[in-house]
């Protein structure tokens, strides 16, 4: 999440109506506008590489690979977000080509800037989601993963993906290698 944007408090409403005029990308909490900072390479080159393996994977069924270009509503925080990727297998979000509102898997890569929110109030508003198994927050620096599953308890478990092994994702049975995951960015120093 980006920088509040000024004077901007708004319905949810409002906002949908708002952002269909902007050129900048926003997301939304609660009534507050948050413009989005734009990434380094190496995040998209990440994303990409987890949206067309998980893509690959999914071809022929019910469900579908989103990236960062589309919202994702979460009713219970009052917050419109954009996971770097995101999977939903829900007819109600095949209807909908602006919003979706039931994703089984979300990701987000991390950067310094927004690391703290998406593992904290970013974390927090996704465990609401009904429909949500799995949480993924990938670090290009460390290259590690922070695996979130939902259990059958309801309770949040961590699965860390250490540097060099395959990152896993258990809610729609994908496995994607190190080399896959890595491709094309470079170590940072």
């Amino acid at each position: 999440m980006g920088h509040a944007a000024v004077d901007l408090k708004m319905s949810a409403e409002d906002f949908l109506v708002w952002d269909q005029t902007q050129t900048v990308k926003h997301e939304f909490v609660r009534g507050e506008v948050f413009a989005m900072a734009g990434g380094e390479d190496g995040n998209a080159f990440i994303a990409l590489s987890i949206a067309s393996a998980v893509r690959v994977h999914l071809r022929g069924t019910p469900c579908r690979v989103l990236i960062s270009d589309v919202k994702l509503r979460i009713d219970a925080a009052d917050s419109f977000f954009y996971p770097d990727v995101m999977v939903t297998c829900s007819t109600a979000d095949a209807a909908n080509r602006l919003v979706k509102r039931e994703p089984l898997l979300a990701v987000e890569v991390l950067s310094p800037s927004t690391a703290a929110c998406d593992r904290g109030e970013k974390f927090a508003a996704y465990r609401t989601l009904e429909t949500l198994r799995e949480y993924v927050l990938v670090d290009p620096h460390s290259r590690r993963c922070d695996v979130y599953r939902k259990g059958e308890n309801g309770l949040w478990v961590l699965h860390p993906i250490e540097a060099g092994q395959a990152l896993v994702l258990a809610s729609i049975a994908c496995t994607i290698s190190p080399d896959m995951l890595w491709e094309d960015v470079p170590p940072v120093e």
